[in-house]
């Protein structure tokens, strides 16, 4: 039994401005929805965490191994018209947000496609734009963009990284779950990214365990 909605993703056609993306609203049913976001470990420190090296409730730990699983590696594929068969995956959570986070950048050419579902309920925050991700037409004006994606309801965002695929959001402090699912090329920059997550799931892991 499935804990995403595959036929909203399989409805929802490919944007291309300003680059080649979907976004899916409650790609996580709000039932769902909120049993994973009760279940989920209490970040209290910025950054990426592997989830290998956190501590998820049962319905949790499903959604996270559904999304590195087979049904979404397949659905995005097809979407994008990519062969992702042999791609590594990586998956990370982030749940705070700080002054630090959300400048403009790609992401690193080791990363073929990018996926980022985000877990939060709708507040007044993300009503004022703080902390919604902005698909951006230039690498230096975060104003300049197409989309803008609040980090709400089980939203899914999908996007191949390219040279123009600038993002960025508005500072935001607080509490803001995000898992992001990279599917990696195999190529020597790829292996080396993944021997560095290997490294931070072993090291937070620790961290998290004194």
């Amino acid at each position: 039994m499935t804990m995403l909605d595959y036929s909203r993703l399989a409805a929802t056609p490919v944007a291309t401005d300003p680059f080649p993306h979907v976004v899916v609203s409650r790609f996580v049913p709000p039932a769902t929805l909120e049993t994973v976001v009760s279940e989920l470990p209490s970040l209290e420190r910025r950054g990426s965490f592997p989830t290998g090296s956190l501590r998820f409730g049962s319905a949790a730990a499903a959604l996270m191994e559904e999304l590195e699983g087979p049904l979404l590696r397949q659905a995005i594929a097809a979407k994008f018209e990519l062969d992702l068969d042999d791609a590594p995956t990586m998956l990370t959570l982030r749940g705070c947000s700080t002054e630090r986070d959300g400048h403009i950048h790609r992401d690193s050419a080791a990363k073929r496609v990018t996926v980022l579902l985000y877990l939060n309920p709708a507040t007044a925050a993300w009503a004022r734009h703080e902390g919604c991700l902005r698909l951006l037409r230039r690498g230096d004006d975060l104003e300049d963009f197409a989309v803008e994606v609040p980090p709400i309801d089980g939203t899914l965002l999908v996007f191949p990284n390219g040279g123009n695929a600038w993002h960025g959001h508005r500072t935001f402090i607080g509490r803001r779950y995000v898992v992001q699912l990279n599917y990696m090329t195999t190529d020597s920059a790829a292996r080396s990214e993944l021997r560095r997550h290997r490294l931070s799931a072993f090291v937070k892991r620790l961290t998290l365990a004194a």
